[in-house]
């Protein structure tokens, strides 16, 4: 989405950011900021689930408005 112009939140855990640099870094792609959020998803709640939703939104809307992204 991001070759075609189209930004794109990419989405991490904090285990996972090393890996998505690295990713990052191999495909070219060093602009692409990851929004991150703790880990882990896969043990939790709907309700859990949910509030990490809630939490990543702004940083998911600033990555498309192209706002930087707070560290």
């Amino acid at each position: 989405m991001e070759e075609s112009g189209l930004p794109a939140a990419v989405i991490v855990t904090t285990v996972f950011e090393h890996e998505a640099a690295v990713q990052r870094a191999a495909l070219g792609m060093d602009g692409l900021r990851p929004v991150v959020v703790m880990h882990p998803l896969s043990t939790l709640t709907a309700e859990q689930l949910d509030a990490r939703a809630r939490e990543a939104a702004p940083q998911v809307l600033a990555v498309w408005r192209g706002d930087p992204l707070r560290s």
